[in-house]
This record gives structure tokens, sequence and C-alpha cells, in this order.
């Protein structure tokens, strides 16, 4: 079975949850059933090795993406609107597919006999306009479109976000299959967090982790002004912000409460695997106050860390995490600011957390994640 899959997200900047899904599908795809044929926009040979270096997508065995002719922006804006120029006309590698599959709002022209899927991540957009720059409110209602008219299945990764995407946008409940994401399994020991520690300067202090994309609707304000009560409470406890910065300024709207903080809290953005693989494992607890996610993918990549978890009380992290955390109403900073000072002070309730959430981050696999894939993939064929 011939695959072509966009692999775009992993040149975008950030990559965010969406680069990490797309790199699996990369890397665990092809096998004796799966040619998988990777394409991405018009860039520079380095552009692209980069992007999958970041990834470790590098290995000898090589990921070969066809570069296509036409910008992103080009591409993307025909595709979704006009649903030209067709990809076996873009490129010889991308004729006689059995497959094609978008792991984004990027949504490619229906080939004929030829299935598109289409992965719909949530319909942030439409739930929070206001938390997006108009470009990325026009993209995504322009794609939400266009998966409704081609894709003949959408992948989503929850329930909640399959619940939001038909009650947002035009796709139908019934070409919706929810295939939930997956987490690294790897277990990372003490040496791991100590280099992670070195490399960003963080010394003994213990601390508290929070990691995603700088961008309105995760939220990062209220932590940072939560985090006082940790100060206030006598707690040795730094806070450790980690991620890219996203849109809509938010780096520089969370200044303020950062100034207030001083010392107390490191901002750093993107790190690799390993490294954050560290962080999440020596940390406290994971502090992730979003007041929408389409999966939550930190709460899982924590958990596999045995770290406990403190989230926002939504639906999808209900779904997501279970039985395995503490949930606090996202936009309550007194709630969050007792929530973080009682569970750093207790250290049984913190083990306990720890334990159950690496049982939970057991059941979501990459492995998974991409065998329910190929089964989409066979389904639709």
């Amino acid at each position: 079975m011939r695959v072509a899959l966009n692999i775009e997200q992993l040149v975008h900047r950030p990559p965010g949850g969406i680069g990490r899904y797309t790199a699996e599908l990369v890397r665990l795809l092809p096998d004796h059933d799966i040619d998988l044929v990777p394409f991405v926009a018009r860039h520079r040979r380095s552009t692209v090795e980069d992007a999958l270096a970041r990834f470790e997508l590098d290995d000898p065995r090589g990921v070969e993406p066809v570069r296509l002719l036409l910008p992103r922006p080009v591409l993307y804006d025909t595709w979704n609107v006009a649903g030209i120029p067709p990809l076996g006309l873009l490129h010889r590698r991308l004729r006689h597919l059995d497959v094609v599959h978008a792991p984004s709002l990027a949504v490619p022209p229906r080939s004929r006999h030829v299935p598109l899927i289409v992965t719909v991540h949530d319909a942030a957009p439409l739930v929070f306009p206001d938390t997006y720059p108009a470009r990325g409110r026009w993209f995504h209602r322009s794609g939400f479109r266009a998966t409704a008219r081609r894709a003949d299945v959408v992948i989503a990764p929850t329930q909640a976000a399959a619940d939001e995407i038909t009650s947002r946008t035009p796709v139908r409940s019934d070409r919706i299959v929810i295939v939930p994401h997956g987490v690294d399994q790897e277990l990372v020991d003490d040496h791991a967090v100590a280099e992670a520690r070195r490399s960003l300067g963080l010394g003994d202090a213990p601390y508290a982790l929070w990691v995603g994309t700088l961008e309105p609707r995760k939220n990062v304000g209220v932590l940072l002004s939560a985090f006082r009560a940790v100060l206030a409470a006598g707690l040795p406890h730094d806070l450790v912000l980690v991620g890219s910065k996203g849109w809509l300024d938010t780096a520089s709207s969370i200044r303020e409460p950062m100034v207030e903080l001083g010392d107390r809290v490191h901002l750093t953005d993107a790190v690799p695997d390993r490294t954050l693989r560290g962080l999440y494992h020596g940390a406290g607890l994971l502090a992730l106050p979003s007041v929408h996610e389409g999966f939550g993918l930190p709460v899982l990549e924590a958990m596999a860390q045995q770290t406990a978890v403190v989230c926002s009380d939504i639906p999808v992290l209900r779904e997501v995490a279970g039985d395995a955390s503490v949930y606090v109403g996202a936009r309550d900073v007194d709630a969050w600011g007792e929530a973080l000072v009682e569970l750093l002070r207790d250290d049984d309730r913190r083990a306990r957390l720890a334990a159950a959430g690496r049982a939970r981050a057991e059941g979501f696999t990459w492995e998974r994640c991409v065998d329910r894939t190929r089964a989409v993939y066979r389904g639709a064929t």
C-alpha cells in the first residue's frame, strides 16, 4: 500500500503536538505492508533535514520526503479553497497512490479512487476565535470546509474532540474514527534528570513544570499568578516553563507575572526529546491549566515519566487522564494556588498519582496509534 503523508508540520515553527503526531507516523508507519511517501512544500533541503533531525528521524536509512515546487502559503490556500493542484501533478512520486493522509487541516485535493484521510485534532479556532490571528482563523475555517467536502475518513484523537468537531464544523459524525495519540514509554533515569538540569542551568531546586506552546488557550498566565501561592507558603520549588512562542504575543503578555516571580521562574524554548523526558521525570508535578486541548499530550508525557499531574477540569483532559490526575477549574487562580501548594507538600499523594499516571500512560502507545491508523487506511481502500 503506497501512502502519501503530508509532513509539513515538522518544518512548521513551532511544530507543536501535531508535529509530534506526524513524526511518529513517519517513524512507525513503514512496514512490509506500507510504502510511505512523505511530502513537504517548497523548502531548502537543509531546512527539511534539520526538521527531521529535531524529531530524530535522521537515521542512516533516511526519510527522503518529496519537496514540492510551491511554497506553503500558496500550496495550502489553493488546496483548501480551489482544490488544486492534484498531488500527482506536483511530483511523479505522488502518482499511483493507494491512500493520501493529511495529519492537519491542509487538505489536498481528492484524487479519483484514492481515499483521503484527514486528521482533525480539534475545532479550537471556532470555539475560541479570539485566541487565533485572523490568518489562522481563515485557514482553519477553509480547512474544515475542505475536509467536509473531500475526506473519506476523519481521524480525531479523542471523543471530546470529535464531539466538538461535529458540533462546530460541517464534518459529519459518521465519517469520524477515534484514534488516540500515544506517548513515548521510555522511563529515563536520574542521570537524564541531571543532564536536563545542567543543560538549562536549573540548579538543584525542586520545580513544578509546564510544557506546551505559548498561545492564549494554554492559559499560562493563570499558572504564573497561582504560583505566587507556592512562594507565599514558603515552598522551595521553582516553576519551569518549556515551550515555543506561539502567536498573539503570548510570551509578552506573561512578562509582568514572570517579573513578579523573579528568579523562581524559568522560561525556555522547546528542548530535545531526551532533555524533555528528563525534565518531566525530575519535576515535582506537571501543571497544565489549558482552557482547551484537542488531546493534552503533556499530561501523558508526564505520567509516562512517573510525575504527578494537576490539570484543568475540561472534558478532553478527563478523557485522557482519567482518575490519575488532580483537576482544577481552568480560570480559578485561587484554586490553582491551593492545588499546587497541597500537592507539592504531600509526597505520598504525589507518589500515588505518579504510579496511577504511569499505569494510565501505558495504555497510550504510539505503536497502538499507528496500528489503528493502518486499520483506517485498510478500511478506506
